[in-house]
């Protein structure tokens, strides 16, 4: 699993903290990075998060056997046309975008003979805060890592990924490309849209400081995720924007079946859906298998 040269296209939060927690695991020899922010590369190079900027992404692929591509969803298939001519035989070439069917799709349009070495990833972690200053080696630890396989992937080249992730203490699962943009359509693209509209509903009110100033941990806590990097988040709603605009009707009608019961007056029946879901909620935990596996 180790890897000689990293190249790392792209170095903020989810890249630096790739090569962080590589370097931890005694898994990489030097990384090289290139991007367009040289105010942030000059800070990952003092911070030892990387070793070389490269002045481009296809030097920076040159004779690596690991390459990982950590730009917003938008930004993948100009870095993957860039490196396919200078991507090795035998190396492994992964992303982590949040969705994955819009850069399978990239990826078999310009990668060309080297889409076999192509294997899409999506870790799930993160944090509000962008920036490779905010890097963390142990980022990754205790959280899934989901792998899209393509059918032109060989196997061992899934194997070698999936390996790499579960030694950086990830939980590794492998799913088709559409079926992970319907699920994180569900549980992370539409709760961060959900945040930022609440938050902008609070906030543009006329009372609307003066309420945000007696907010406690609750409000901090639902909207957290509101504060997280706006391009980024604008790439995945855009580029996932079937499967997020499907979830969004789910939440207007449990949203509507709540306002009913509100306008209705009917005590027992309210306090007996909210009790369902907080029971519901109850039984769930974080990084929980899914049923048919229980």
């Amino acid at each position: 699993m180790r890897c000689e040269r990293l190249a790392l296209l792209g170095c903020g939060l989810m890249g630096g903290s790739f090569a962080l927690a590589l370097r931890r695991a005694g898994l990489v020899g030097h990384v090289v990075s290139c991007g367009p922010d040289a105010a942030a590369l000059a800070q990952a190079l003092q911070l030892g998060v990387i070793d070389e900027i490269s002045p481009s992404a296809a030097q920076a692929a040159a004779g690596a056997d690991l390459v990982l591509v950590a730009v917003p969803v938008a930004a993948a298939e100009g870095v993957l046309a860039a490196v396919a001519p200078a991507l090795g035989e035998h190396a492994l070439l992964m992303d982590v975008g949040s969705t994955k069917h819009d850069v399978a799709a990239a990826a078999r349009r310009v990668l060309g003979a080297a889409l076999p070495r192509f294997v899409p990833a999506h870790p799930i972690a993160g944090k509000e805060t962008a920036g490779v200053a905010h890097a963390d080696a142990a980022l990754f630890a205790g959280r899934h890592a989901i792998l899209t396989p393509l059918p032109e992937n060989p196997p061992e080249l899934v194997q070698r990924a999936a390996a790499l992730w579960e030694a950086l203490g990830a939980r590794v699962r492998c799913m088709g490309a559409a079926e992970h943009d319907a699920a994180f359509a569900a549980v992370s693209h539409l709760p961060h849209l959900l945040a930022y509209a609440y938050f902008d509903g609070v906030a543009r009110q006329a009372a609307g400081s003066d309420f945000l100033s007696l907010a406690g941990p609750g409000f901090r806590d639902f909207t957290r995720i509101a504060a997280s990097d706006a391009a980024v988040w604008r790439d995945i709603l855009l580029a996932n924007r079937d499967e997020v605009l499907r979830q969004a009707w789910h939440f207007r009608e449990a949203l509507d079946g709540f306002e009913a019961l509100l306008r209705a007056g009917d005590a027992a029946a309210l306090e007996d859906h909210i009790r369902q879901v907080a029971q519901a909620r109850a039984r769930w935990h974080l990084g929980a298998p899914p049923a048919s596996s229980r």
